[in-house]
């Protein structure tokens, strides 16, 4: 006698979940514009890390006058 197979049923991700309550809690326009919120967000701290970057290598380029 062979034993039934187990089918494993996939467990949505923390994300996913999240997306799902949000469609059902805010319109779509509001999903649409806290999501421009959040890409802004994540633009402008790529930003201010390239302006760091480009701040330490101007810094050891440089050489101090004396």
């Amino acid at each position: 006698m062979q034993a039934a197979p187990v089918r494993a049923t996939a467990i949505p991700s923390f994300t996913t979940a999240l997306r799902a309550v949000e469609s059902l809690l805010m319109s779509s326009g509001q999903r649409t514009a806290r999501r421009n919120a959040w890409t802004s967000v994540l633009e402008d701290r790529r930003r201010a890390k390239d302006r760091v970057e480009t701040q330490r290598v101007l810094d050891r380029t440089v050489a101090p006058r004396p």
